[in-house]
């Protein structure tokens, strides 16, 4: 693939055009990355204080006793929203889902133990771990590339 960038001082506003023969898997890929919108804000309840919380602080975010909470650097949080309005929030090139009731964020992962039959373990950067659901496992090991 060939990139090329043209400086303007005329334009006012960045313009991307892709030409191309045919459309294909990478240049979808391509066009969603470009297409995505920043992402949204987080904000999580510790005790009766609402925090904002930053997308790379949060090591996992999971579904137990019927709510939702963020694992971060500063504690745990509850949140108001549900795992899969969550994961249309989140940055995608940053977390991934491991289960029905799981998100983790890739770049607080310290290790992925595969010797476990059927499943994953993580091992995040300050020690905690998680496990990766079987029906998940195929998933990962894509986004891994093993």
């Amino acid at each position: 693939m060939q990139v090329e960038i043209k400086i303007d001082a005329a334009c006012k506003e960045p313009k991307i055009i892709i030409l191309t023969d045919k459309m294909t898997d990478e240049l979808s890929a391509l066009v969603g990355r470009i297409s995505e919108k920043s992402p949204q804000i987080l904000s999580g309840f510790k005790g009766d204080t609402l925090e904002i919380l930053e997308q790379p602080d949060i090591f996992r975010l999971y579904a137990a006793a019927g709510k939702v909470y963020a694992q971060a650097a500063g504690g745990e949080y509850t949140l108001r929203l549900r795992l899969y309005e969550l994961e249309e929030r989140l940055d995608k090139n940053m977390f991934v889902r491991i289960s029905n009731s799981e998100i983790i964020n890739l770049k607080k992962v310290k290790s992925f133990d595969l010797s476990f039959t059927g499943t994953i373990c993580v091992t995040f950067s300050d020690g905690t771990t998680t496990y990766v659901s079987r029906r998940y496992v195929k998933k990962i090991k894509q986004v891994l590339g093993i």
